[in-house]
């Protein structure tokens, strides 16, 4: 079986070859693609595959556009650190999927249900791949929040917001200017319709990106504070139940 893996760690990459060769030595690794342009190439010159094992979140981008670039008719196992992209997408139309670090019993099931899917040679197996890449065409993150402005409308690009918070039932986006706007969507929304890895939701009413970090500090029962620019007056302490979650996505 010729597998190609698209991962941006070269560790985790390392370790996927090495577990997958330890489960069937039958498996050959053609090929290591770190991001969406090679993975683009390598699919583009590289006929053959039987299975992809591709990680979601990439140094250039979420995976997903390589499948708009390039006709992808190899049945993909994802891996992800993040398990929010799995829910809605992928959890019933994917092959599989797997939670990072790799376990080698899911790891196992995973191949075994590749080998199940892929031995019955059914139309539904085609049928599900199919589904698989309407949904990838879905999932597509917010470049633009829509904003309210009296009686008229206009935008805030994602990539100029250094966050959101919620104030009573009115959601509102500061840029790094320090401008606040009044946004149509509330903060639940938006948790789910901006790019994960740039933004998240450390409590109830405040959604930070990346960039506006600057420091983190402990803090109270196991909880963090963090220093954000522009300023604001919301908490910016990081609920207890999402300090994992936070450390795990400020150190990807």
């Amino acid at each position: 079986m010729n597998v190609l893996i698209v991962e941006d760690e070269i560790p985790a990459a390392n370790r996927l070859s090495k577990l997958l060769q330890q489960l069937d030595n039958e498996i050959a690794i053609l090929h290591q693609a770190d991001s969406i342009e090679t993975a683009v190439q390598y699919l583009l010159s590289s006929p053959g595959l039987d299975l992809i094992f591709m990680d979601i979140q990439l140094a250039d981008g979420l995976s997903f556009d390589i499948f708009d670039q390039v006709e992808v008719k190899t049945p993909v196992i994802f891996t992800t650190a993040f398990d929010q992209y799995t829910l809605k997408a992928f959890k019933v139309n994917s092959i599989d999927y797997l939670l990072k670090p790799i376990d080698e019993k899911e790891l196992e099931k995973a191949l075994n249900k590749y080998h199940e899917l892929h031995q019955k040679n059914t139309p539904d197996f085609s049928e599900k791949m199919m589904k698989l890449m309407q949904e990838m065409n879905i999932v597509k993150y917010k470049e633009r929040l829509l904003i309210k402005r009296g009686q008229q409308l206009s935008y805030l690009k994602t990539g100029n917001t250094a966050y959101c918070f919620a104030d009573g039932k009115l959601c509102y986006a500061v840029d790094f200017n320090g401008s606040k706007y009044l946004l149509e969507n509330n903060l639940g929304q938006l948790e789910e319709q901006l790019q994960p890895s740039s933004f998240y939701r450390i409590n109830r009413h405040l959604l930070v990106n990346i960039e506006a970090v600057k420091k983190v500090h402990t803090w109270l029962g196991g909880r963090l504070k963090l220093e954000i620019t522009p300023g604001t007056t919301a908490e910016t302490v990081v609920s207890r139940e999402r300090v994992n979650g936070f450390k795990e996505w400020l150190g990807k």
